[in-house]
């Protein structure tokens, strides 16, 4: 008579079996590493300022564009995010860190959300945000000045795309807040060479022309 396990072994065989035919299970939606390419963001300081004039980079200091972040993106437009583990900043990452960002807590959130998502520590991490804040050049016409302008989004993404003809048409979006500028997105490969945001960034500035704030 056969007895429970030994019924019990085919019916585990082919559950193993039709595993094996779906291949390995994919990667969890958060998993550090696993993403398509980078969004570079970068923020118009003076729009935020206006909101926000207590944060740290809103006291004097004269910034126009600054790095709000370089953010692992899937071509879906979904995108991972706190993936673990997520470490402590060490003073020496800190301090590599603000080098770059405008102030710490952009900073240590920046970490914890979008940085560790990238698969490479904090210390390449912040070396891959530099290398590729150096890929984009900021037009000079979008330089800080002290009075506002007028210009609308798609003007502002020709200027970058002047000076970056790099850039494929694509691969750059314009955003704002009512009908102010508030941050230009460039979409970089893992080797943080300028590429196509295919459906993940379409901009959403629908006003004829935008407010560009003058530095605080």
């Amino acid at each position: 008579m056969p007895t429970r396990l030994s019924l019990a072994l085919p019916l585990i065989g082919l559950l193993a079996a039709a595993a094996q035919a779906r291949g390995p299970s994919p990667a969890p939606l958060d998993a550090a590493g696993v993403f398509d390419f980078y969004v570079l963001s970068l923020s118009w300081s003076p729009s935020y300022c206006l909101a926000k004039p207590q944060d740290a980079q809103c006291s004097g200091k004269g910034y126009g564009f600054v790095l709000h972040g370089l953010w692992p993106q899937f071509a879906n437009n979904r995108w991972p995010q706190f993936c673990a583990p997520i470490t402590a900043l060490t003073a020496d990452e800190r301090a590599q860190g603000m080098a770059m960002y405008p102030s710490p807590e952009l900073l240590e959130h920046e970490w914890k959300k979008h940085g560790t998502c990238s698969g490479l520590g904090a210390r390449g991490y912040f070396d891959a945000a530099d290398r590729a804040l150096a890929k984009v050049t900021i037009p000079p016409e979008l330089q800080p000045a002290p009075n506002a302008r007028r210009l609308s989004a798609q003007a502002v993404k020709a200027l970058f795309q002047q000076h970056n003809p790099g850039i494929p048409a694509g691969g750059i979006a314009v955003y704002c807040t009512r009908n102010q500028l508030r941050e230009v997105r460039v979409c970089l490969n893992k080797a943080l060479a300028p590429t196509d945001c295919g459906q993940a960034l379409k901009g959403q500035c629908k006003q004829p022309d935008l407010l560009v704030p003058g530095v605080r």
